[in-house]
């Protein structure tokens, strides 16, 4: 455990991830005989976890050749169900979209009317008729595709390990391809709660009702505590440390987040990284990073302003949607270092950051921004294994760029 920090050894008995999997069942598809892709790291407790949980269910577990093969795995595996974690989801989601930026006339047409039905698509409320007959239309035309893409036989996706885009997991589930975002960590081995396979027992910005015999208690200050079986038995060698974050049983979880109706958990920030502006008042970065990657044309952010006088941004473009509309606004440099340097593209960005803006409040809004060159990759040190951005690490090494927003 230790996307935040120091890494730590956490102790987990076989009674804490047997109760979790054990947890689970009611929780996933009750299909028979089902078979899932396996592509996440294994030394990682989600993927192991859930690797029990196949076990346990008669399930068969292909596991993909690499992470760059995930997309031919799929249509030859045909699984009824994979776990992701929302990096990978974007990256299969902006290669759909570039395709069907690819296409002309007519079927671009079709494909991007497709998409707008989609982003208003609602669980457990009244859609109307019209809109019914409309998706129902569009999961013909367009969307049947997308499911082809992945191996068309997905009763669900699963996705954990850091915050899910909304709009991601509301358009993937019109196009009848289900996904259900859940929550944990290391020290809870790992599932606190996640959205269910049926309809009721899912709701779209949250991560879902609580897993069976698990509490969740909602600290004064906002912090997610958590007492069950499934609490780690400590840190390994760190008494102190162990001492600090179970107190009464309860697991400290370092994450911000409320109860929405009684039932759905929604988690708003890490504790660790809400910061304070210099005007004292204090900003939740990962509600602002989530809104912003909304965007096709920005594919990471990180939010930053600790101390300062107002909220910045380094933001890194996706460079195939940027590239496309340079070509459609007669810019002719095609390096990313010309790109993010080009006046137009500048002005672009600011626009776009701009019209971002007005879902925020005052202290939230971002004043000045950095545009950088290259993607962070667990290969470049930027991000863990799990494919979370390692904050720290993104400061220190852009350390010029945040100086040249606060200059």
């Amino acid at each position: 455990s230790g996307t935040t920090g120091k890494p730590k050894g956490v102790m987990l008995s076989h009674e804490n991830i047997l109760s979790n999997v054990i947890a689970c069942f009611s929780c996933l598809p009750p299909k028979k005989n089902m078979r899932a892709l396996s592509f996440l790291p294994l030394n990682h407790i989600f993927e192991r976890m859930i690797s029990y949980f196949y076990l346990f269910t008669g399930t068969a577990i292909y596991y993909a050749e690499s992470l760059d093969t995930i997309g031919d795995n799929l249509k030859e595996v045909k699984p009824d169900i994979f776990t992701t974690v929302p990096r990978l989801l974007e990256k299969v989601y902006d290669k759909i979209m570039a395709k069907g930026s690819e296409l002309s006339g007519v079927k671009k047409k079709l494909f991007f009317w497709a998409h707008g039905l989609a982003t208003k698509f609602e669980i457990n409320k009244p859609l109307g008729t019209v809109y019914k007959m409309q998706l129902a239309l569009a999961n013909k035309l367009i969307f049947n595709k997308w499911r082809e893409a992945l191996g068309n036989n997905l009763t669900c996706i699963v996705s954990g390990g850091a915050a899910c885009q909304v709009r991601l997991i509301r358009i993937f589930t019109a196009a009848q391809i289900p996904i259900l975002e859940g929550y944990g960590l290391t020290e809870t081995s790992p599932v606190i709660s996640v959205n269910r396979y049926e309809v009721q027992d899912r709701k779209f910005g949250t991560v879902g009702p609580l897993i069976d015999n698990v509490e969740v208690k909602i600290a004064e200050d906002g912090e997610i505590l958590c007492k069950g079986p499934n609490v780690m038995m400590g840190y390994y060698k760190q008494p102190e440390l162990t001492s600090e974050n179970i107190k009464d049983g309860w697991y400290y979880t370092g994450d911000i987040g409320m109860m929405i109706d009684d039932k759905f958990l929604k988690i708003t920030d890490r504790k660790k990284e809400l910061f304070k502006t210099s005007g004292g008042k204090y900003v939740a970065p990962l509600p602002i990073e989530n809104k912003l990657k909304e965007s096709r044309f920005i594919e990471q952010v990180i939010v930053v302003g600790s101390g300062e006088k107002f909220v910045g941004a380094l933001l890194i473009p996706s460079f195939s949607n940027l590239k496309e509309w340079a070509r459609e606004n007669g810019i002719t440099e095609t390096s990313h270092q010309a790109l993010i340097t080009n006046p137009k593209v500048l002005a672009m960005y600011k626009d776009l950051v701009e019209t971002f803006n007005k879902y925020f409040n005052h202290v939230e809004q971002i004043k000045k921004f950095e545009l950088l060159p290259n993607e962070w990759s667990v290969e470049t040190g930027e991000m863990t294994p799990k494919m979370s951005i390692k904050r720290k690490v993104v400061m220190e090494k852009f350390r010029d760029s945040i100086d040249r927003i606060y200059a």
